[in-house]
């Protein structure tokens, strides 16, 4: 009997409902359709009784093994989007999350706000953040990471997209000069006591971008520190669910004058901006 393109999609949701929530199933049977074999709803609305090709059935099942082993479908795919643009990923950096546009959001009204010329991005990761800052800006965009099978994404990401920004591999700020003006991070904050509770795909995302001693803490509280003795003008960080209230206190501690945590549409703390 023909699989027509239609019935393809139905037994891709099927399989995928067999370790995914049904909405969830549904949904990234629509993802995969779109992104990954370039069919579109309106498409499947005009050719959804034609007869599917070998290769789009090839390519399905082969995505459906690496998907039932809990690899996120932004591994298997190359891609994901942020922002409203397409940045390459792999096991090397972490996936963008929506939620990080927020961050993208702070960081710009936060720079503009202050007349900054410069920023940087402390622990780029697939340069997200760093690329987006350059193409909506004309600031002086500096970006870091420890790793550099990340730097080596970030690059790429920049370059497609045509954003100048420099890379530095190393450690925080330690390889930036001054002045800094404004700072801007999405550094790991996972307490490392969480691991095993975590759901399956992050495993396969680099413990080095999502763990961080101090029940999370230690890394965004280094890089507060360390911002206000360089003299930084503000610094926008992404941080986790519950961390709002410490971190603000510690960089209070710091000499930090202004700080302030804004939500994500969950509810959780998300976004820590301090200024002078």
């Amino acid at each position: 009997m023909t699989q027509t393109w239609n019935d393809l999609r139905l037994d891709l949701a099927a399989a995928l409902a067999e370790f995914l929530e049904p909405l969830e199933a549904r949904a990234e049977t629509a993802r995969w359709f779109e992104e990954g074999l370039g069919r579109t709803p309106a498409w499947l609305a005009a050719h959804g009784t034609e007869a599917a090709d070998d290769d789009a059935r090839r390519r399905i099942s082969a995505w459906v093994r690496r998907r039932r082993t809990g690899e996120p479908w932004a591994y298997i795919l190359g891609w994901t989007t942020f922002a409203e643009r397409r940045f390459t990923v792999g096991p090397g950096v972490l996936i963008p999350r929506p939620e990080t546009e927020l961050t993208l959001e702070l960081a710009l009204a936060t720079g503009h706000g202050l007349g900054v010329t410069r920023a940087c991005d402390i622990g780029t990761g697939s340069g997200i953040l760093a690329t987006s800052l350059a193409l909506a800006t004309r600031w002086r965009i500096d970006a870091v990471d420890l790793s550099p099978e990340a730097l080596a994404i970030a690059r790429d990401n920049a370059r497609a997209l045509g954003a100048t920004v420099t890379f530095h591999q190393g450690d925080l700020l330690d390889l930036l000069p001054d002045p800094l003006e404004l700072v801007v991070a999405n550094l790991p904050y996972v307490d490392p006591a969480d691991g095993l509770g975590l759901q399956v795909e992050l495993r396969f995302e680099p413990a080095l971008a999502l763990f961080a001693e101090d029940r999370g803490l230690a890394l965004s509280t280094r890089l507060l520190a360390e911002a206000f003795r360089r003299e930084a003008r503000a610094c926008v960080l992404e941080i986790g669910a519950g961390q709002g209230a410490e971190l603000m206190a510690r960089a209070k501690g710091y000499g930090w004058r202004k700080a302030e945590v804004s939500r994500d549409l969950a509810g959780h703390d998300r976004v820590l901006v301090v200024q002078r």
